[in-house]
């Protein structure tokens, strides 16, 4: 490389004088020339070039793959429904992190293929959601919303007949069983949430939105196919209000209890709304799961009138 600069240095040289001088090139100075010549940029056989670029599933995979690991989890999306039931029907390591520290993927576990055999059946039931780049997410959007409205409602049935065939009231089911069962899964979405984003606000309304899900729609579905049934047959459906004004009273004030936490938690120095130094993180553990059990407890004496509401 540095000869070529060289021989075409000295050719601009003795072209330069040449051209000064009015003289011919000597042999040595055609020798440069010749030698710098072949460096010479020269149109081929074929001057044009068609590039067609076609999507890898193995590296958008990579790529999906680095982006979890940053705070932009919330973006990833799926393309296609088969990329929904590859995922699917694969057995993948559970944890935080895919790779060990070595950089090579880990392999399940025992604990991750049993999950993955008890969890199948919803995983491709799921996977029958349009993926998100379909209608810009709006498809996935209303598909979900159904299907989650759909199993509350049959969860709905089930804990009824549950709490029926132990002897418990349908308020005392739906309270610890059935809000219990719905939260739970919840719960752990909102960790995932907190742990690949910056702010709180994904994870804190995760479990909020669900919720509202849960109780409007799935109660809503039920009770409007169950009206549409017997306006049909000539009847009105009628559900008795019973306990539902001290249920919703009891969880409003607690509820507003828990937003004065995480208000009063957005203080720098403890840490934000979520995570921040260990004490802080167990007491506002603490508060939160007794909340939640003085409103079980409260619910189940009103239910079975050992205290009096409204």
């Amino acid at each position: 490389m540095f000869k070529r600069m060289e021989s075409v240095l000295k050719l601009v040289w003795f072209c330069f004088v040449a051209e000064v001088t009015d003289r011919k090139l000597t042999v040595e100075e055609e020798e440069a020339k010749r030698i710098a010549e072949m460096g010479k940029p020269v149109l081929g056989k074929h001057p044009k070039l068609e590039v067609i670029i076609e999507e890898s599933y193995e590296f958008k995979k990579t790529v999906d793959k680095l982006i979890k690991k940053t705070n932009m989890a919330l973006v990833v999306g799926t393309h296609s429904w088969r990329d929904q039931f590859m995922e699917a029907i694969t057995v993948s390591a559970a944890g935080d992190e895919e790779e060990d520290e070595s950089g090579e993927e880990k392999l399940p576990s025992c604990f991750d293929y049993v999950m993955h055999f008890l969890t199948v059946f919803w995983k491709v039931l799921f996977a029958c959601v349009p993926p998100t780049e379909y209608c810009s997410g709006w498809a996935c959007f209303f598909v979900s919303i159904l299907i989650i409205g759909v199993l509350t409602a049959i969860i709905g049935d089930l804990a009824s007949h549950f709490g029926c065939t132990i002897g418990l009231k349908d308020s005392v089911t739906a309270v610890v069983f059935v809000a219990f069962g719905t939260s739970v899964p919840d719960t752990f979405a909102s960790k995932a949430a907190a742990m690949h984003d910056v702010y709180a606000d994904a994870s804190i309304g995760n479990v909020t939105g669900s919720n509202a899900v849960n109780v409007f729609l799935g109660l809503g579905l039920a009770w409007s196919v169950a009206a549409i049934y017997w306006a049909m047959q000539g009847e009105e459906f009628r559900v008795s209000a019973g306990t539902l004004a001290f249920f919703v009273t009891l969880f409003t004030i607690l509820a507003f209890v828990c937003i004065s936490v995480l208000l009063y938690r957005r203080r720098p120095h403890l840490g934000g709304e979520l995570g921040g130094p260990r004490g802080c993180k167990l007491a506002t553990t603490g508060l939160f799961v007794s909340l939640w059990l003085l409103y079980i407890l409260f619910a189940t004496l009103e239910a079975y009138c050992y205290i009096k509401g409204f």
